[in-house]
Protein backbone atom coordinates (compact mmCIF):
# COMPACT_ATOMS: atom_id res chain seq x y z
CA UNK A 1 0.00 0.00 0.00
CA UNK A 2 3.03 2.28 0.90
CA UNK A 3 4.66 1.74 -3.26
CA UNK A 4 1.17 3.56 -4.93
CA UNK A 5 1.00 6.01 -2.40
CA UNK A 6 4.69 7.01 -2.64
CA UNK A 7 4.15 7.09 -6.14
CA UNK A 8 1.01 9.35 -6.16
CA UNK A 9 3.17 11.70 -3.92
CA UNK A 10 5.80 12.04 -5.96
CA UNK A 11 3.46 12.68 -9.33
CA UNK A 12 1.68 15.43 -7.01
CA UNK A 13 4.93 17.11 -6.57
CA UNK A 14 6.13 16.98 -9.98
CA UNK A 15 3.29 18.21 -11.23
CA UNK A 16 3.12 21.36 -8.57
CA UNK A 17 6.85 21.80 -9.50
CA UNK A 18 5.38 22.53 -13.19
CA UNK A 19 2.70 25.12 -12.06
CA UNK A 20 5.26 28.50 -11.51
CA UNK A 21 6.73 27.98 -14.88
CA UNK A 22 3.19 27.45 -16.59
CA UNK A 23 2.12 30.66 -14.73
CA UNK A 24 5.28 32.09 -16.13
CA UNK A 25 4.31 30.99 -19.62
CA UNK A 26 0.70 31.90 -19.58
CA UNK A 27 1.82 35.92 -18.28
CA UNK A 28 4.59 35.70 -21.78
CA UNK A 29 1.35 34.15 -23.69
CA UNK A 30 -1.23 36.64 -22.57
CA UNK A 31 -0.42 39.94 -24.94
CA UNK A 32 -0.32 37.59 -28.11
CA UNK A 33 -3.25 35.87 -26.93
CA UNK A 34 -5.27 39.12 -26.75
CA UNK A 35 -4.10 40.79 -29.36
CA UNK A 36 -5.48 38.28 -31.39
CA UNK A 37 -8.57 37.88 -30.17
CA UNK A 38 -8.45 41.71 -30.58
CA UNK A 39 -7.92 41.43 -34.05
CA UNK A 40 -11.50 39.16 -34.62
CA UNK A 41 -13.62 41.35 -32.40
CA UNK A 42 -16.21 43.73 -33.64
CA UNK A 43 -15.49 47.42 -33.72
CA UNK A 44 -18.39 47.62 -31.31
CA UNK A 45 -16.94 45.60 -28.60
CA UNK A 46 -13.35 46.24 -29.45
CA UNK A 47 -12.60 47.40 -25.79
CA UNK A 48 -14.85 44.48 -23.74
CA UNK A 49 -12.81 43.02 -21.33
CA UNK A 50 -14.68 40.19 -22.44
CA UNK A 51 -12.81 38.15 -24.90
CA UNK A 52 -15.78 36.29 -25.92
CA UNK A 53 -18.60 38.79 -26.22
CA UNK A 54 -19.69 38.87 -29.53
CA UNK A 55 -19.07 36.87 -32.61
CA UNK A 56 -15.58 36.51 -34.03
CA UNK A 57 -15.40 38.37 -37.47
CA UNK A 58 -12.51 38.93 -39.98
CA UNK A 59 -13.46 42.38 -41.03
CA UNK A 60 -10.09 43.92 -39.49
CA UNK A 61 -8.00 41.47 -41.28
CA UNK A 62 -9.71 42.57 -44.79
CA UNK A 63 -9.24 45.90 -43.34
CA UNK A 64 -5.47 45.37 -42.95
CA UNK A 65 -4.91 43.76 -46.00
CA UNK A 66 -6.40 46.61 -47.99
CA UNK A 67 -4.19 49.19 -46.55
CA UNK A 68 -1.09 47.87 -46.07
CA UNK A 69 0.86 45.51 -48.44
CA UNK A 70 1.29 42.88 -46.44
CA UNK A 71 3.06 40.71 -48.72
CA UNK A 72 5.54 43.04 -49.96
CA UNK A 73 6.30 44.30 -46.31
CA UNK A 74 6.94 40.63 -45.42
CA UNK A 75 9.42 40.02 -48.11
CA UNK A 76 11.44 42.64 -47.44
CA UNK A 77 11.30 41.85 -43.72
CA UNK A 78 12.39 38.42 -44.76
CA UNK A 79 15.21 39.37 -46.92
CA UNK A 80 16.69 41.80 -44.68
CA UNK A 81 16.58 39.62 -41.67
CA UNK A 82 17.88 36.68 -43.76
CA UNK A 83 20.51 38.43 -44.87
CA UNK A 84 21.86 40.11 -41.95
CA UNK A 85 21.96 36.50 -40.16
CA UNK A 86 23.50 35.04 -42.93
CA UNK A 87 26.47 38.04 -42.71
CA UNK A 88 26.23 37.58 -38.85
CA UNK A 89 27.23 34.06 -39.25
CA UNK A 90 29.52 34.07 -42.08
CA UNK A 91 31.57 37.39 -39.75
CA UNK A 92 31.08 35.31 -36.52
CA UNK A 93 32.17 31.92 -37.35
CA UNK A 94 35.35 33.58 -38.93
CA UNK A 95 36.26 35.47 -35.82
CA UNK A 96 35.39 32.63 -33.93
CA UNK A 97 37.89 30.69 -36.09
CA UNK A 98 40.89 33.50 -36.14
CA UNK A 99 40.12 33.52 -31.90
CA UNK A 100 40.32 29.64 -31.06
CA UNK A 101 43.07 28.74 -33.44
CA UNK A 102 45.38 31.81 -33.65
CA UNK A 103 47.82 32.61 -31.27
CA UNK A 104 48.81 36.20 -30.74
CA UNK A 105 49.42 38.45 -28.06
CA UNK A 106 46.18 40.73 -27.99
CA UNK A 107 44.06 37.44 -28.71
CA UNK A 108 42.14 38.34 -25.49
CA UNK A 109 42.34 42.02 -25.83
CA UNK A 110 40.44 41.62 -28.91
CA UNK A 111 38.14 38.85 -27.65
CA UNK A 112 37.38 41.18 -24.87
CA UNK A 113 36.96 44.28 -26.95
CA UNK A 114 34.59 42.69 -29.64
CA UNK A 115 32.56 41.11 -26.93
CA UNK A 116 32.30 44.83 -25.21
CA UNK A 117 30.68 46.38 -28.13
CA UNK A 118 27.22 44.15 -27.25
CA UNK A 119 27.35 47.18 -24.35
CA UNK A 120 27.18 49.75 -26.71
CA UNK A 121 23.21 50.95 -27.20
CA UNK A 122 22.62 50.51 -30.89
CA UNK A 123 20.92 53.92 -30.39
CA UNK A 124 24.12 55.31 -29.82
CA UNK A 125 25.25 54.21 -33.51
CA UNK A 126 22.21 55.07 -35.34
CA UNK A 127 23.68 58.44 -36.58
CA UNK A 128 27.19 57.48 -37.73
CA UNK A 129 25.36 54.59 -39.32
CA UNK A 130 22.62 56.93 -40.73
CA UNK A 131 25.73 59.50 -42.40
CA UNK A 132 27.47 56.36 -43.70
CA UNK A 133 24.64 54.95 -45.46
CA UNK A 134 23.73 58.05 -46.67
CA UNK A 135 27.28 59.48 -48.30
CA UNK A 136 27.45 55.56 -49.76
CA UNK A 137 24.08 56.15 -51.83
CA UNK A 138 22.58 53.43 -50.24
CA UNK A 139 19.50 55.12 -48.57
CA UNK A 140 15.60 53.17 -48.90
CA UNK A 141 17.78 50.16 -50.64
CA UNK A 142 18.47 45.93 -49.08
CA UNK A 143 22.38 47.40 -48.98
CA UNK A 144 21.49 50.17 -46.15
CA UNK A 145 19.26 48.27 -44.57
CA UNK A 146 21.84 45.06 -44.06
CA UNK A 147 25.48 46.48 -44.11
CA UNK A 148 24.89 48.34 -40.62
CA UNK A 149 23.44 45.39 -38.72
CA UNK A 150 26.25 42.77 -40.02
CA UNK A 151 28.87 44.91 -37.21
CA UNK A 152 26.29 43.91 -34.01
CA UNK A 153 27.56 39.94 -34.08
CA UNK A 154 28.76 39.95 -30.69
CA UNK A 155 26.56 37.60 -29.48
CA UNK A 156 26.95 35.36 -32.50
CA UNK A 157 30.72 35.19 -31.93
CA UNK A 158 30.48 34.93 -28.69
CA UNK A 159 28.27 31.82 -28.71
CA UNK A 160 30.41 30.25 -31.42
CA UNK A 161 33.80 30.56 -29.61
CA UNK A 162 32.46 28.80 -27.19
CA UNK A 163 31.39 26.10 -29.42
CA UNK A 164 34.84 26.17 -31.20
CA UNK A 165 36.63 25.81 -27.91
CA UNK A 166 35.99 22.68 -27.25
CA UNK A 167 35.81 21.81 -30.40
CA UNK A 168 38.11 18.58 -31.12
CA UNK A 169 41.65 20.03 -32.05
CA UNK A 170 42.79 16.80 -33.41
CA UNK A 171 40.62 16.73 -36.19
CA UNK A 172 42.07 20.04 -37.03
CA UNK A 173 45.59 19.49 -36.65
CA UNK A 174 45.03 16.11 -38.67
CA UNK A 175 44.02 18.38 -41.31
CA UNK A 176 46.49 20.86 -41.29
CA UNK A 177 49.25 17.94 -41.37
CA UNK A 178 47.75 16.06 -44.70
CA UNK A 179 48.05 20.12 -45.93
CA UNK A 180 44.65 21.38 -45.62
CA UNK A 181 44.29 25.06 -46.15
CA UNK A 182 42.50 27.10 -43.48
CA UNK A 183 39.55 27.75 -45.92
CA UNK A 184 39.29 24.16 -46.38
CA UNK A 185 39.22 23.04 -42.62
CA UNK A 186 36.04 25.62 -42.26
CA UNK A 187 34.33 24.46 -45.13
CA UNK A 188 34.77 20.67 -44.83
CA UNK A 189 35.22 20.10 -41.20
CA UNK A 190 34.37 23.37 -39.01
CA UNK A 191 31.44 24.26 -40.34
CA UNK A 192 29.52 20.74 -41.29
CA UNK A 193 30.30 20.08 -37.12
CA UNK A 194 28.84 22.65 -35.76
CA UNK A 195 25.79 23.08 -38.36
CA UNK A 196 23.53 22.49 -35.62
CA UNK A 197 24.65 26.01 -33.63
CA UNK A 198 24.86 27.39 -36.75
CA UNK A 199 21.39 27.56 -37.29
CA UNK A 200 20.45 28.59 -33.77
CA UNK A 201 22.44 30.72 -33.77
CA UNK A 202 20.92 32.25 -37.10
CA UNK A 203 17.47 31.68 -36.13
CA UNK A 204 18.25 33.79 -33.10
CA UNK A 205 19.48 36.68 -34.86
CA UNK A 206 16.62 36.50 -37.86
CA UNK A 207 14.38 36.74 -35.17
CA UNK A 208 15.77 40.12 -33.61
CA UNK A 209 16.38 41.37 -36.88
CA UNK A 210 12.59 40.78 -37.57
CA UNK A 211 11.64 42.50 -34.88
CA UNK A 212 14.26 45.40 -35.42
CA UNK A 213 12.41 49.15 -36.26
CA UNK A 214 14.63 52.32 -35.18
CA UNK A 215 17.39 51.38 -37.89
CA UNK A 216 14.70 50.44 -40.87
CA UNK A 217 12.41 53.72 -39.84
CA UNK A 218 15.44 55.46 -40.26
CA UNK A 219 16.93 54.01 -43.56
CA UNK A 220 13.57 53.72 -45.62
CA UNK A 221 11.16 55.57 -47.17
CA UNK A 222 7.57 54.60 -48.58
CA UNK A 223 6.70 50.81 -49.06
CA UNK A 224 9.09 49.82 -51.36
CA UNK A 225 11.94 48.55 -49.07
CA UNK A 226 9.60 49.39 -45.79
CA UNK A 227 9.57 46.75 -43.38
CA UNK A 228 6.64 45.13 -41.34
CA UNK A 229 7.23 47.26 -37.78
CA UNK A 230 7.79 50.01 -39.44
CA UNK A 231 4.27 49.68 -41.91
CA UNK A 232 2.33 48.69 -39.17
CA UNK A 233 2.52 52.69 -38.44
CA UNK A 234 -0.04 53.40 -40.13
CA UNK A 235 -2.67 52.59 -38.10
CA UNK A 236 -1.72 55.18 -35.92
CA UNK A 237 -2.90 58.73 -37.59
CA UNK A 238 -3.74 61.81 -35.21
CA UNK A 239 -7.26 60.90 -35.21
CA UNK A 240 -6.07 58.00 -32.58
CA UNK A 241 -5.02 54.52 -33.27
CA UNK A 242 -7.59 51.60 -35.47
CA UNK A 243 -6.84 48.50 -32.70
CA UNK A 244 -8.50 46.25 -34.57
CA UNK A 245 -6.98 46.52 -38.10
CA UNK A 246 -3.65 46.94 -36.05
CA UNK A 247 -3.89 43.88 -34.00
CA UNK A 248 -5.19 41.76 -37.27
CA UNK A 249 -1.85 43.06 -39.38
CA UNK A 250 0.80 42.29 -36.34
CA UNK A 251 -0.67 38.68 -35.88
CA UNK A 252 -0.53 38.66 -39.60
CA UNK A 253 2.91 39.08 -39.80
CA UNK A 254 3.87 37.63 -36.52
CA UNK A 255 2.66 34.02 -37.84
CA UNK A 256 5.66 33.10 -40.24
CA UNK A 257 8.26 34.10 -37.27
CA UNK A 258 6.00 31.94 -34.84
CA UNK A 259 6.04 29.34 -36.71
CA UNK A 260 9.64 29.50 -37.88
CA UNK A 261 10.46 29.66 -34.17
CA UNK A 262 8.17 26.52 -33.03
CA UNK A 263 10.26 24.11 -35.80
CA UNK A 264 13.64 25.10 -34.39
CA UNK A 265 12.76 25.23 -30.74
CA UNK A 266 15.10 22.55 -29.62
CA UNK A 267 17.46 23.20 -31.55
CA UNK A 268 17.73 26.69 -29.96
CA UNK A 269 17.16 25.73 -26.66
CA UNK A 270 20.04 23.09 -27.39
CA UNK A 271 22.14 25.76 -28.51
CA UNK A 272 22.17 28.26 -25.38
CA UNK A 273 22.45 25.15 -22.95
CA UNK A 274 25.49 24.05 -24.68
CA UNK A 275 26.89 27.27 -24.64
CA UNK A 276 26.46 28.00 -21.22
CA UNK A 277 23.78 30.57 -21.29
CA UNK A 278 20.76 28.36 -20.39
Amino acid sequence: MSRPTGRRRRTLLRGLAHVPLLLVAAAIAFPVLWAVATSVKPTAVLYDLNPFAATPTLVHYRSALDALPVVRLVLNTAVMSAAVALGQLTVATLAAYGLTQYRFRTRRLAFALLIGTALVPQQALVVPHYLLVSRLGLLDSYAGLVLPQLASSALAVFLLRQQLAVFPAELIESAKLAGASDRLILLRIVVPNLRPVLVAVGIVVFIQTWNEYLWPLLATSGTSRATVQVGLRIFETEQGTAWGPLMAAASLVAAPLVVAYALAQRRVTDAFLRSGLG
